[in-house]
C-alpha cells in the first residue's frame, strides 16, 4: 500500500456522491479502511497519519476522524 492509494481513494470520494457522504458518516479508522476496501483500496492504517501528508480534506471526513488525522 502507499500513499498513492489513499490519494486514489479520497479522489474517488470527491467525485461520487454517495461514497462521500458514506466517508463522512465514519467515525472510526476502521469504518473507513473497512469502506475503501469495499472500494476496492487496501489501505495501512499507520499510512494515514503524520509525518505523512493527510489525502483527505477535513471537509471529507467527520470531525473525530479530522482530530485524529490532523494531530501532529
Amino acid at each position: 500500500m502507499a500513499i498513492k492509494d489513499i490519494k486514489a481513494f479520497a479522489d474517488k470520494a470527491r467525485v461520487e456522491p454517495e461514497l462521500k457522504e458514506k466517508l463522512a458518516a465514519c467515525q472510526k479508522v476502521r469504518e473507513l479502511l473497512n469502506l475503501a476496501k469495499e472500494h476496492g483500496f487496501v489501505l495501512d492504517e499507520n499510512e494515514l497519519y503524520p509525518p505523512n501528508d493527510l489525502q483527505f480534506s477535513a471537509d471529507q471526513l467527520s470531525e473525530k476522524l479530522a482530530k485524529a488525522f490532523y494531530r501532529a
